[in-house]
């Protein structure tokens, strides 16, 4: 072939190299790094760290696919591990590795346990023993906005069957990684990806696996999940690297086609050029609409949604739980108005009677609420495996058609709003019925951060959701914007800011940061309308004052925080709890997530008069800019944030559309 000739495909193969080191940058997908336990920058645990996150993305380290390694001394040791893509190759597992070690304290400054996602690989470390441990906790959900448009069942199957199969394969590989794929159409092929820590067992690494693919999210074009020991992922583009995958060798040609006879004498370089003429441009239109495909798939595929994944035990106890729609119309007498009793953002809700007498709360979520299927499964899953005194009981729930329904245990006396903030029956909350919601509040969000068997950031913490049951003892309601770990989600286009304007941390509502701190935040404001008797939004530009919190900050600030009190209790109260209260909630808004207590603590300060309560500073405060009621409460931009939202203003709900 002449040499022009050549010259074109070696500047093809260039830029198509080029263009693939370039799709190969670590892409950030989600990282876990729940603040239970701590650590300083001057402790010998971060030096440990510092030694550990150094080996890891040694030069000398092994890149094949994983390397894992311990530093220090209990109490202070720190175990860590990276996995990277089984078709990556190792310059690309070293990049991803090296940028995760650059970005871990950044994502994470101080947390003891961290993870990292990326596109091409994940480093893990923590102050347990990780190594050959399975854990299927603290995982992220994504999926393709794109539904499943027709055939749902055949698809799932045909996901299923190469996922299951990709599964056993990579369980029985010393890498415990592989690949599979099938043709869902005759111009549509399913690509599917499924990996696990390779220091787990054969039998860890297929129970792992099956613990996830029947949670993927089979009713859209491409879904993933991920673990911290697995993760399973199907597309329908090629989105591992092919070449780089071991395949079986393809069956023997069952007859060999003839040689074909060399061209005559004399014509073979016109035959050549004229090949050449017509091959090469083809060849070149072809491979830049592959090129372009793929960069455009590296875009779109970041318009995926994210979502909490659950134990493997989700589906069995969601099963357990569900309910006969006609059941609930006869115990609701088909939701007769009289039997209603509330409504929300989500839906209405209304008393019923169960065939065995059973008082029950129905909550039938609107048609056109902001609370999709991924919302009510979350409450479903998330509700039935909480067991607290403190927090409302899910008795059951209906999924059928477009019906969807929650049915709770009944609690006679509605929510904490219908009291607090109405003039008429405010004299019935006493400061002592007022102390011991303020109590049980707390251990109730104690019990979801730390002391039941998920970790659970509640995001929607207000008066309006805690119910009170025939002897006002609180209960914590509503989890459908719950999530099941601690983090700072900050990927903008994949935030989702959900909760009350108001009850919002300043680092959520702002930048989509969330943690157990952002409900220390709600909290905080909770205490203080408890104590006041107002709503949060009712002091907006009155007296100066923007807020509650605000106004609480200069009432404590002219050493004058009995002023804060209701007038109805102020005669009949406790001053130095009231006091001791008011400190507790200017201690939970303050403006750095750090400086706020943990729930243990404020537990511990309030049921502890020996307790030394540190010095509040000025809370952090986020004013959203809306003068007056007339103005719309959907419009976003009325808000100091650049994100898009979904919460509530007041009661109203407000939902995002994800990005596309």
């Amino acid at each position: 072939m002449s040499s022009s000739t050549t010259f074109v495909f070696l500047f093809l193969f260039s830029f198509l190299t080029s263009f693939k080191a370039y799709a190969q940058d670590p892409t950030y997908v989600y990282h876990v790094c729940p603040n239970t336990t701590t650590f300083t920058r001057n402790s010998t645990y971060f030096t440990n760290l510092r030694t550990l996150l150094s080996s890891l993305s040694s030069p000398n380290a092994s890149y094949s696919t994983s390397q894992n390694n311990t530093a220090g001394q209990s109490p202070d040791r720190v175990t860590g591990l990276f996995l990277c893509r089984g078709d990556v190759t190792p310059a690309v597992c070293r990049s991803c590795v090296a940028f995760a070690v650059n970005e871990t304290l950044a994502r994470c400054p101080n947390e003891r346990e961290v993870t990292l996602y990326y596109d091409e690989c994940m480093l893990r470390y923590s102050n347990g023993n990780i190594l050959s441990t399975l854990n299927t906790n603290g995982g992220i959900i994504l999926y393709n906005t794109q539904n499943v448009t027709s055939n749902q069942t055949g698809f799932r199957n045909l996901v299923l069957s190469t996922i299951n199969q990709a599964a056993t394969v990579a369980s029985s590989s010393p890498r415990r990684f592989a690949t599979g794929k099938a043709n869902l159409t005759a111009f549509q092929t399913l690509y599917g990806l499924v990996q696990c820590t390779p220091d787990l067992t054969s039998q860890e690494c297929l129970r792992c696996l099956n613990q996830i693919v029947n949670q993927l999210p089979m009713d859209k074009i491409g879904g993933r999940l991920i673990v911290p020991s697995c993760n399973s992922r199907y597309e329908l583009y090629p989105f591992y690297n092919e070449s780089a995958v071991p395949t079986p060798p393809p069956p023997p040609p069952v007859s060999t086609p003839p040689v074909p006879a060399p061209p005559p004498p004399g014509k073979g370089g016109n035959s050549t050029v004229l090949v050449v003429a017509i091959v090469v441009p083809i060849i070149v239109a072809v491979l830049l609409f592959i090129a372009g495909y793929c960069f455009l798939t590296k875009r779109t595929k970041k318009a995926y949604h994210p979502t909490s994944a659950f134990d493997g035990d989700d589906i069995t106890t969601a099963d357990s739980l569900q309910l006969d729609y006609r059941s609930i119309q006869t115990a609701t007498a088909d939701f007769a108005e009289s039997n209603k009793i509330g409504q929300g953002g989500f839906g209405e809700v209304y008393k019923g009677i169960l065939s065995d007498g059973t008082e029950v709360a129905v909550k039938k979520l609107s048609k056109s609420s902001g609370q999709g299927d991924v919302e009510f499964k979350n409450e479903v899953v998330l509700v039935a495996k909480l067991q607290h005194r403190n927090l409302v009981r899910l008795l059951g729930f209906c999924l059928e058609g477009e019906e969807r329904v929650l049915v709770y245990e009944y609690v006679p006396n509605k929510s904490l709003d219908y009291f607090l903030f109405d003039p008429a029956k405010q004299a019935q909350l006493d400061w002592s019925r007022r102390y011991k919601i303020i109590g049980g509040v707390a251990r109730g969000i104690l019990y979801l951060h730390q002391d039941s068997r998920l970790t659970i950031i509640h995001r929607d913490l207000k008066a309006s959701n805690i119910l009170l049951d025939a002897d006002m003892n609180p209960k914590i309601a509503d989890f459908g914007m719950a999530r099941i770990f601690g983090l700072d989600q900050t990927q903008e286009n994949t935030s989702r800011i959900v909760g009350t304007y108001g009850y919002m941390s300043p680092e959520y509502a702002m930048h989509g940061q969330y943690s157990m701190k952002s409900d220390v935040y709600s909290f905080g404001v909770l205490v203080l309308e408890i104590i006041s008797g107002k709503k949060n939004s009712s002091f907006f530009q009155t007296d100066g004052a923007h807020d509650l919190v605000s106004y609480a900050w200069r009432l404590w600030s002219n050493g004058t925080p009995l002023d804060l009190v209701d007038p109805v209790i102020v005669d009949n109260c406790q001053r130095n709890e009231v006091v001791r209260c008011v400190h507790i909630g200017l201690l939970c808004v303050q403006e750095d997530p750090v400086d706020r207590p943990t729930l243990s603590t404020i537990v511990l300060m309030l049921t502890s008069n020996t307790v030394t309560l540190p010095v509040p500073r000025q809370p952090g405060l986020y004013f959203p800019s809306r003068p007056e009621k007339e103005k719309d409460p959907l419009d976003s931009a009325q808000y100091t944030t650049t994100q898009s939202l979904a919460g509530s203003v007041d009661d109203a709900s407000i939902t995002d559309v994800y990005p596309r």
